[in-house]
């Protein structure tokens, strides 16, 4: 098949995840950017259908731009791997490993990179032991500012900045709204900045590192997804040797957590210029104001370019 022949791809974007409305935005994006390219495309909800629908019509590609456990958690990865069909991004074990947030830190950690400290606690856990008792051996632990978020999720969601030591007992409450496991973990201040990774046969690259400025201070899910609740920087305003660090360890933390195609690692980088990794996403957001498109804009290249590159890399690898 010649480069300038267009493939038939099929768009994944919904789910019933706490994050569907930014999933549709994301697919729509995609689809628009593929059809762009000379892509024939379906734009598809994960619903019943799906599986039968894949298995009959046999699409070229599968672009999955769902965000939540609908997509991210690697069960409709591995589903789709066997019916085999060819899919843009990880593997559903790769997937698993970044969506579990104390998983991929610990393993991030071991590959050298840095990580905040941390208590991971379950639900269970928090309550048999006691709230009092387990927030007071938390505190003890963990002095300062933290951060309390579930133990698996995107956008933000749940998460809390605990600022002062009334405020980490509802801080629980809420990232156990999201997910059975709440990670407690040190706040790191500095410039956070989300690095996003293109790994094809060629190897992994990263794109211009962007940088993230919340009005209200805070880069929760307002912030993501409204417009006009961030400024960003795309190149990064952080120093060259600052940014290098930050792309090494964004390369090494895919690589290490086995994830493939795309890839977002964000990171807290401190007055030392040290990058801290917070987390890594399989299926990033696309949205109109999120981080990927961002720095594809500041490669010089187009949405409409990239997203040809991974669907033919994807199309390529199935076939051999």
């Amino acid at each position: 098949m010649s480069e300038s022949t267009g493939l038939n791809v099929v768009v994944l974007a919904g789910g019933i995840s706490h994050e569907r409305d930014v999933s549709l935005r994301s697919g729509r994006r995609v689809a628009d950017a593929l059809t762009a390219a000379g892509h024939r495309v379906v734009l598809r909800d994960p619903d019943a259908g799906l599986l039968p629908y894949l298995a009959s019509d046999r699409p070229d590609v599968v672009f999955p731009a769902l965000h939540g456990s609908s997509g991210e958690d690697g069960s409709l990865l591995e589903l789709l791997a066997a019916i085999g069909v060819a899919t843009v991004g990880s593997t559903g074990a790769a997937a698993r490993r970044a969506w579990s947030k104390p998983v991929a830190s610990s393993l991030v950690a071991g590959a050298g990179i840095a990580v905040p400290e941390s208590i991971v606690l379950s639900h269970e856990a928090f309550r048999e032991l006691g709230a009092a008792s387990v927030l007071r051996v938390v505190r003890e632990k963990l002095d300062g500012d933290l951060v309390v978020k579930p133990g698996s999720g995107g956008s933000a969601q749940g998460v809390s900045i605990v600022d002062h030591p009334d405020a980490l007992a509802r801080a629980m409450v809420e990232a156990f709204t999201y997910d059975d496991v709440a990670v407690v973990e040190r706040r790191i201040v500095g410039t956070e900045i989300a690095v996003t990774v293109i790994g094809t046969d060629d190897g992994a690259t990263t794109l211009p590192a962007v940088e993230i400025e919340p009005t209200a201070g805070v880069y929760g899910f307002d912030a993501r997804y409204n417009a006009g609740e961030t400024t960003f920087y795309a190149p990064s305003r952080l120093a060259e040797s600052e940014l290098s660090a930050a792309a090494e360890a964004a390369i090494t933390a895919h690589a290490t957590l086995g994830l493939r195609d795309l890839s977002r690692v964000d990171f807290i980088v401190d007055a030392m210029g040290t990058p801290w990794f917070l987390e890594a996403n399989v299926l990033p957001g696309l949205t109109e104001t999120s981080l990927v498109p961002l720095a594809i804009e500041a490669s010089g290249s187009t949405a409409s370019e990239l997203y040809d590159r991974l669907v033919r890399t994807a199309h390529a690898r199935f076939i051999g």
